[in-house]
């Protein structure tokens, strides 16, 4: 049986992550009010459950009162930091070339951390479109065509489409959740 803060964990995962955990979206981003030590551990527990589907998490910064958790689909994530286009913004924005999903992902914990402004090209490591990324960074956030998930700056029909399936996957997963499913069943582990 789930504690409370555990069950708030798993209820803020699935809601907040439910696309990247289903399989359509290469990471998703939560934060989360958790001293350290829970969320540790409860970060920990999730990890070797959820393993055997590919999907880790790790914290990228603990923030004044909240920490930022990024969980990922190691293949997706992995497939989409080797794209070029994404690697060139990478490396514009100073990334190490040529490195693993470890090194990538450390880089960008580090400029959370230390940057004055919030790195946006976190845009890449969550799967959002590459002129969108772009566009977010060229425009300062402004002249967008569309705000849903992200700033969309490119083609907003398909941005919709996205926007609608990362919504059915909340839905899915949120529903089975109150309806008493674990999220490990629910996401088909044993």
């Amino acid at each position: 049986m789930y504690n409370k803060l555990c069950n708030d964990f798993i209820k803020k995962i699935a809601f907040h992550t439910a696309p990247t955990l289903l399989g359509i979206k290469c990471a998703s981003l939560v934060s989360l009010a958790m001293d350290d030590s829970e969320l540790y551990s409860e970060s920990n527990n999730f990890n070797t459950r959820v393993e055997v589907k590919g999907i880790k998490s790790r914290v990228l910064c603990n923030c004044k009162s909240r920490s930022l958790l990024l969980v990922y689909n190691e293949k997706q994530l992995s497939e989409r930091l080797a794209d070029k286009d994404a690697e060139r913004i990478l490396s514009l924005c100073g990334y190490p070339t040529d490195c693993d999903i470890d090194a990538y992902i450390s880089f960008l914990s580090r400029r959370i951390r230390e940057s004055e402004d919030f790195p946006h090209e976190i845009g890449i490591f969550l799967g959002y479109p590459i002129e969108d990324v772009e566009g977010f960074i060229k425009n300062k956030g402004e002249n967008f065509k569309l705000c849903g998930y992200w700033k969309v700056y490119g083609c907003p029909e398909k941005a919709r489409c996205i926007f609608n399936n990362y919504e059915k996957c909340r839905r899915f997963l949120c529903n089975r959740l109150n309806e008493g499913v674990d999220l490990y069943q629910a996401l088909k582990i044993s």
